[in-house]
């Protein structure tokens, strides 16, 4: 593993923990160059994904691009960064474990709403806000209508 501090590529394990549940394993780790320290953290890559954009472009899924979007929309809300990394470990399994090889970018939103929704509805209407396009004032009104409608169950 490269140093990221000075780029030596000449670091050592220091010690490894699982975590995740056991989904992947964190590496604390240190530079033999510089003596700097840091962390990596591996996971079980099933198979490689490719996303299917709106527009047609295909790219690699990005695990850390989803991680981004998650860790905006619940921003100052009580939510710890373990349940975070919970939420996208569990998106990522779940496309991985849908045996496609491609993946419509529509899926992965709608998986990531749904998650967010189960755990924190402000970070579900913000991340609908984006995801959704929201432009106006009645595009927030009808998902929070739409919430309470599913809450009461008079939907």
């Amino acid at each position: 593993m490269r140093c990221p501090f000075c780029n030596h590529d000449d670091t050592q394990v220091k010690d490894s923990r699982p975590s995740e549940e056991g989904a992947s394993i964190r590496r604390r780790r240190s530079c033999s160059q510089c003596g700097q320290r840091f962390s990596t953290v591996e996971r079980v890559q099933l198979r490689e994904l490719i996303v299917v954009k709106a527009d047609g472009r295909r790219a690699p899924f990005d695990r850390e691009k989803l991680l981004r979007s998650v860790r905006i929309a619940l921003r100052k809300r009580p939510v710890s960064e373990d349940r975070v990394e919970q939420i996208v470990s569990g998106i990522a399994r779940r496309l991985e474990a849908s045996g496609e090889g491609e993946i419509p970018t529509h899926l992965i939103g709608e998986l990531a709403m749904e998650a967010l929704h189960t755990v924190d509805a402000v970070g579900y209407v913000r991340f609908a806000s984006v995801y959704r396009d929201f432009r106006e004032t009645k595009d927030f009104s009808a998902i929070v209508t739409s919430m309470t409608d599913r809450k009461t169950g008079s939907d």
